[in-house]
C-alpha cells in the first residue's frame, strides 16, 4: 500500500509535467536527482519514485546529509563494528545496508564533503563497501535518489562537487517547479490543508476562505513554497473562530510584531543613512571596517536585486565565483 505521504496535489501543467516525468522514470532501476527550492516537495517525489518502481515492496530509507557532522557520516551510511570508534559497543548496519533491495534517499546531497563524495562514488559504482572497523566487503543492491536545492553543475564548476559523482547520480534529473509557477494550485492546496487542519482540531466542516483572503494567497510569492503555504493555512485555521464562517484573516509572516528585535542587516542599513557617502573626501574620522562591511552588503544586495535573486547570476554580476558569493552573502546575512 502506498503511504499517505505519496498523495500529490496539483493540476497545473508545470506540476503535471513533473508527475509524468516521475512516472516514466520510476520503473527504471537508475539513480535520479531531484532538484528544487526548499519546500517544493523533494521528499514526496523521492518516495513516489520508490513506490512506483519494481522495488516498491522493498525498504525505503531516507537520510538528510546536512543533519550529520562529517565524523558521523561514514558510520551512518556504512555502519560499524564493535570497537570501530569510542562508544561503538555493538555492530550496527548503515543506511545502505538498511536500504538493500530498495531505495536510499539522500537529501541535501550537495552538503557532502569532497571526501564523503569520494566514498559515496565508490559504492554507487561498485555496489560494495566496508563497515567501519571491518575488512569484510559487503554487497548491496540499492537505488539512489539524491536531492538538492542548489545548482549542482555550478558547484562542479566551483570545485565544490565532484563531476564524476554528479554524472553517476544524474541519470535523470527532476526539477520541481516553485509554487509561484504552479498556476491555480495554491487554491487546491490551501483547501486541502485547511480541511486537514479543521479535522485535526475537531472542528466541523471546513468553512473555506473568503475571496479576499484567497486572492492574497494566490498573489503571494511563496519563497518557502508548499511548506510555507501549509504553515500559513494551518495558522489561519486555528486562529480563526470556528463560528465566524469563511476565514477572512491570514498571516504570512509569523515573526511580524512591533516588538520584533532589529536584525543586524537592518542595523547596518540604518547606519548607512548616517555614514559619510563614498563621494566625501574622508576628512572626518571614520571606521574603515564598518564602511567596508556596509559597502559589501550594499553591493551584494544590489547584485541579487538585479539578478532577481538568482545567486549564480548575482555572483557573475559581482565578478565572484558561486561559492565565494554565497560565503560572503551568508557572512553578512544577505541570504
Amino acid at each position: 500500500m502506498v503511504p499517505n505521504k505519496q498523495i500529490v496535489i496539483g493540476s497545473s501543467q508545470a506540476f503535471l509535467d513533473v508527475i509524468d516525468q516521475v512516472s516514466l522514470a520510476a520503473p527504471l532501476d537508475r539513480p535520479v536527482l531531484v532538484i528544487g527550492e526548499r519546500g517544493t516537495g523533494k521528499e514526496l517525489i523521492s518516495s513516489r519514485l520508490h513506490y512506483l518502481s519494481q522495488r516498491w515492496d522493498g525498504p525505503y530509507v531516507e537520510m538528510n546529509c546536512a543533519a550529520l557532522p562529517e565524523t558521523l557520516l561514514d558510520a551512518e551510511l556504512f555502519g560499524y563494528e564493535p570497537g570501530a570508534f569510542t562508544g561503538a559497543q555493538g555492530a550496527r548496519a548503515g543506511r545502505f545496508e538498511a536500504a538493500d533491495g530498495g531505495t536510499l534517499f539522500l537529501d541535501e546531497i550537495a552538503t557532502l564533503s569532497m571526501a564523503a563524495q569520494e566514498r559515496l562514488l565508490r559504492i554507487i559504482e561498485y555496489g560494495e563497501f566496508q563497515r567501519l572497523g571491518s575488512n569484510q566487503v559487503r554487497q548491496v543492491d540499492v537505488r539512489l535518489v539524491g536531492a538538492a536545492n542548489v545548482d549542482l553543475p555550478s558547484l562542479v564548476e566551483a570545485g565544490a562537487f565532484r563531476a564524476d559523482l554528479l554524472d553517476r547520480i544524474s541519470f535523470e534529473v527532476v526539477t520541481l517547479p516553485p509554487l509561484r509557477a504552479r498556476r491555480g494550485d495554491v487554491t487546491e492546496l490551501a483547501n486541502h490543508f485547511g480541511r486537514a487542519m479543521s479535522a485535526e482540531l475537531g472542528h466541523g466542516p471546513f468553512p473555506g476562505f473568503t475571496k479576499r483572503v484567497m486572492a492574497k494567497l494566490e498573489a503571494h510569492r511563496w519563497p518557502g513554497n508548499v511548506r510555507e503555504l501549509k504553515n500559513t493555512v494551518e495558522r489561519a485555521v486555528y486562529r480563526w473562530p470556528e463560528a465566524e464562517g469563511p476565514i477572512d484573516a491570514v498571516v504570512f509572516d509569523p515573526f511580524a510584531s512591533p516588538f520584533r528585535p532589529q536584525s543586524q542587516v537592518a542595523v547596518s542599513e540604518a547606519s548607512q543613512d548616517s555614514a559619510p557617502s563614498p563621494e566625501t573626501d574622508y576628512a572626518a574620522p571614520f571606521d574603515l571596517k564598518t564602511r567596508i562591511t556596509e559597502t559589501e552588503i550594499a553591493m551584494l544586495t544590489a547584485a541579487l536585486d538585479v539578478s532577481k535573486h538568482n545567486q549564480k547570476a548575482a555572483a557573475k554580476h559581482c565578478g565572484l565565483g558561486y561559492e565565494q558569493f554565497r560565503h560572503l552573502a551568508k557572512k553578512h546575512g544577505v541570504i
